[in-house]
């Protein structure tokens, strides 16, 4: 079987198109209901909240080019106030009485960071999730599939696969492609499960062994998911996997095809899909405590027609 016959058996296989409607704009967190809510909420035992985004500022993971990493702007601050710079604007507000204030704005991409891709943004062969056309994302961003239709959405049961402590090791190398046959063993290993609706978190090591010196992080050799996964993940009915790298499938790729993963599971399974995870302080509460499962809150910013959102995801055990 060629390269392009693989990728077209598993679109085949695994496709999802109208499983939820026609006009479905969801994808694969149509699994995810009130009842896995509830479950979620149930693996909450101490209150311990752990945060999983990295830091949104200068000091990385993007290299420049493609994308930046985020720049924070000051409009007013505190040295004006203590200036006097901000009486002449706020006299038109009646007598200050010593109040001062400061304000901010922030340049970023969507993308630059922790963040979620949305079901908008691959297009295989001119189409997005659930067959609608790549014309429909234009200058004014995403008519269909906009990030914004997860953000009351992504509240869930989440497992944590540690592939590097299994191992024991500090990262997987670039290049290593995970196997259902790693999944399954670290699992059973950790003596947790995966349910229909849960969100899969998949540690490879790479953001902590490159933190604080990025490197080729962004877009360079990665460990991750192999396209072989497909078939584990749509049978268990996951929706919505992360890791801590860069794109979540291996770098390079597998076959001759670019990012062959991302075009059947995010574009025809409808997967959410999160990249740049900070999952380190995770794994090492898991490992204290033999727990693996745990509520994931990590709602993307309501951005109309975004193909990506940052955001402050948080582990709660």
């Amino acid at each position: 079987m060629t390269d392009t016959d693989t990728l077209t058996d598993y679109i085949a296989r695994y496709s999802r198109w109208g499983r939820w409607g026609e006009d479905d704009q969801l994808g694969a967190m149509n699994l995810v209901g009130r009842e896995q809510v509830r479950a979620a909420a149930a693996l909450i035992r101490d209150g311990q909240i752990i945060s999983l985004t990295l830091p949104y500022d200068q000091a990385g993971p993007q290299p420049g080019g493609l994308r930046s990493n985020p720049q924070l702007v000051t409009t007013a601050t505190g040295t004006d106030h203590l200036a006097g710079a901000q009486e002449k604007v706020l006299s038109a507000f009646g007598p200050t009485g010593g109040f001062g204030f400061s304000d901010d704005m922030i340049v970023m991409g969507t993308q630059c960071g922790t963040q979620w891709d949305a079901l908008s943004h691959i297009f295989y062969q001119g189409k997005m999730w659930n067959g609608y056309s790549a014309a429909e994302h234009t200058s004014h961003g995403a008519a269909r599939n906009g990030i914004q239709h997860w953000t009351d959405r992504m509240v869930l049961r989440a497992v944590l696969v540690d592939l590097p402590v299994r191992r024991g090791l500090a990262s997987l190398e670039p290049g290593y492609a995970i196997t259902v046959e790693d999944l399954d063993d670290t699992l059973t290993a950790q003596g947790v499960s995966v349910q229909p609706g849960d969100a899969l978190i998949v540690r490879t090591g790479q953001l902590g062994v490159r933190r604080g010196n990025w490197d080729d992080y962004a877009g360079g050799a990665a460990p991750g998911l192999s396209l072989h996964t497909v078939p584990w993940l749509y049978e268990h009915e996951v929706a919505a996997v992360a890791t801590d790298t860069w794109g979540v499938e291996v770098r390079p790729n597998e076959i001759e095809a670019f990012q062959p993963w991302h075009q059947v599971a995010l574009v025809h399974m409808g997967l959410a899909v999160g990249e740049m995870f900070d999952l380190d302080a995770l794994s090492v509460a898991c490992a204290a405590d033999r727990r693996y499962e745990f509520m994931l809150a990590a709602a993307p910013l309501p951005i109309t027609g975004a193909v990506g959102s940052p955001v402050a995801a948080v582990a709660i055990r």
